[in-house]
């Protein structure tokens, strides 16, 4: 008895190793066991989830003791085995039980679940109902599979055995059913299982508020916020707030997220995860100086912290501060995952640093063969993206070619790549290619096929991809692909046909898309398409410069100087100034950075001189 409070001390306080000496020790002494010894170091075995091979000595003991047929000890044995990932392992020993209560089959269903066997699991649950009935606590564990996979038929099969049965009465089942229908089905049916909660459990709210998150309705997400707050009895917690500040984040809502900074402040209800959130909320609205100071004030930064901070430089435009605390935190010998890998890529892809990246890359290859690169698809993308933003064509079809599993975003990523220097007809090809594997595009696919083919003037191509979007995959185009076809045709001289797409959209258009033709039109010197694209212009953005400067460079194209000053002066008088635009490059290791009109570089002279003698030469020949 004293060993096994000893042993389950050590457990409890997650001292897993120091448990195991105890049963070495224990066996040592030849101390007997009892029907309690072994099913306590099976709790420390499931907790470190280590090779199966220490779980079969145990079980091997068992034998030898006699404890093999105990129900107790076959139960804590086959959640050690599903732990340990070796389902069939605890298979074999659920079909030797002479006796089969529900933690066992609760817990092989478990194991079915984790190893993505659903259809085991569910044929498994329907063959323990024979046997005996489940309770809550199966349903929960296969309802979560449902919820997981976005498996609606089985779902609602198991929907209606709760009802039957009365285990819907459980708060944690009902609220799992709400999310299973939450991830699918419309919001009036939403709505109509959120009536039949209790108005007091947060996690129905919450599941509710995640619901209208994902649609986008901001108007009903702070809407149930305030109903939540009004009530008397507070239901919301650290994980309602994550949530509203998470669905903020997403629509750059500032105003409303600082006055929920403002009761976070004030109730004191906050934690490290919370404030992450706050740090990427402030990050997507611009508040880069205010994620900064969030940052600080984390005191346990995990590497989600970490990731979120380096995310938001690189979503700001600041990609060299990304990389230096990049350095901070392997200067502090933090393990780093592979998200903050990714960042770290994405940082070097954004300012050109090819070279820098390619050290990345091989250090990744080196150090972590058959860690966070191999396998990981999002990784790999990031770093196929890096080659193909740095024009490394041959490299960036040899990690494409070699990787193992090519998600929709890894098609996309190419075809995007290839689409932006001008290989349209290859990014055609890729695409052919992704359809025999039987790659569903989205729409994002679809944007990337247009913006190839206006790099490359493939007019025909073009406009046969934006019609069978609709006809052919059932993708309606939205504004980015109106935007993109009004591009192709005008870079093409087909003016009237793109002012045609723009006249007949159903969504109002907005300032990229009279950008565009207001660019083509200045490239064919039509001055009337380019005026009245740039009014268009002027109404939705009145402060934006460089509208006022294309507009100005139109009519200077066509000698129209009295209305050039004039723009000039209106320009004067709002006080607007176009910021000026920049670049960096990659030079011997070193990032070098211009910005348009300044003096400011050390070797500024020869940067101009070289300039200048370019556009000499591009004029020479045309």
């Amino acid at each position: 008895m004293a060993w096994n409070l000893a042993m389950k001390y050590h457990v409890d306080e997650e001292l897993f190793y120091s448990a195991f000496l105890l049963y070495k020790n224990m066996r040592k002494l030849g101390v007997p066991h009892d029907t309690f010894t072994l099913p306590i170091v099976n709790r420390a075995l499931s907790s470190m989830r280590i090779d199966a091979s220490l779980g079969k000595m145990i079980h091997c003991v068992a034998i030898q003791v006699g404890l093999d047929v105990d129900l107790y000890f076959c139960n804590t044995m086959i959640e050690a085995y599903v732990k340990c990932e070796c389902v069939g392992y605890a298979c074999n020993l659920f079909d030797e039980m002479l006796q089969r209560d529900v933690v066992s089959w609760t817990s092989m269903i478990a194991g079915y679940i984790s190893e993505g066997q659903l259809s085991v699991a569910f044929d498994l649950f329907n063959k323990m109902r024979i046997e005996l009935e489940p309770n809550s606590v199966t349903l929960v564990v296969i309802m979560q599979a449902c919820c997981a996979s976005e498996i609606l038929n089985e779902g609602v099969q198991i929907h209606g055995y709760a009802f039957k049965s009365g285990l819907l009465m459980d708060w944690s089942v009902k609220n799992l059913v709400l999310r299973m229908y939450a991830s699918r089905v419309s919001t009036e049916e939403v709505e109509l299982l959120f009536s039949e909660v209790d108005r007091t459990d947060v996690a129905s709210w919450n599941v509710l508020i995640s619901f209208f998150t994902s649609q986008r309705d901001m108007t009903r997400v702070l809407r149930l916020f305030n109903e939540m707050h009004s009530l008397e009895v507070r239901p919301w917690n650290i994980e309602t707030l994550t949530i509203v500040i998470s669905a903020l984040a997403k629509s750059a809502c500032l105003s409303k997220g600082e006055g929920m900074h403002c009761l976070i402040i004030k109730t004191g209800v906050y934690d490290d995860i919370l404030l992450t959130s706050l740090l990427d909320f402030y990050a997507k609205c611009g508040r880069l100086e205010t994620s900064v100071q969030l940052f600080r004030e984390i005191r346990c930064k995990s590497n989600i912290t970490w990731g979120a901070m380096m995310l938001a430089f690189i979503q700001n435009g600041s990609f060299v501060d990304a990389i230096s605390l990049f350095q901070q935190m392997q200067a502090k010998d933090h393990d780093i995952a592979p998200e903050i890998w990714r960042n770290l890529i994405d940082a070097y892809a954004n300012l050109g640093a090819l070279k820098s990246g390619k050290v990345v890359h091989g250090n990744l290859i080196k150090d972590l063969l058959n860690g966070p690169v191999k396998g990981n698809v999002h990784l790999e993308t990031s770093i196929l993206n890096m080659y193909l933003r740095g024009g490394n064509m041959s490299s960036a079809k040899a990690c494409f070619d070699r990787m193992p599993i090519k998600d929709v975003v890894a098609w996309t990523t190419m075809i995007e790549g290839l689409g932006s220097h001008g290989f349209g007809l290859e990014a055609l090809t890729y695409f052919n290619l992704m359809m025999q594997e039987r790659v569903q595009p989205n729409h994002v696919t679809f944007l990337s096929l247009l913006s190839a083919c206006s790099h490359s003037g493939l007019v025909t191509e073009g406009c046969n991809i934006y019609y069978s979007m609709k006809w052919g995959f059932g993708i309606e185009p939205n504004l980015d692909h109106h935007t993109c076809m009004v591009d192709l045709l005008g870079r093409n001289g087909m003016l009237n046909e793109a002012l045609a797409i723009i006249l007949k959209m159903i969504v109002l258009p907005d300032s990229r898309i009279w950008g565009a033709l207001l660019s083509a039109s200045r490239v064919y010197g039509n001055r009337r398409f380019g005026e009245y694209a740039a009014e268009r212009l002027l109404e939705l953005e009145p402060h934006n410069a460089g509208y006022y400067t294309l507009l100005s460079n139109i009519k200077a194209s066509v000698g129209s100087w009295n209305e050039v000053e004039e723009m000039r002066r209106m320009m004067s008088e709002k006080d607007l100034k176009k910021k000026p635009g920049w670049s960096c490059i990659e030079v011997n290791g070193v990032i070098q950075g211009f910005v348009s009109g300044d003096i400011s570089h050390t070797e500024s002279e020869e940067v101009y001189e070289t300039l200048g003698r370019l556009s000499r030469a591009i004029q020479e020949f045309g």
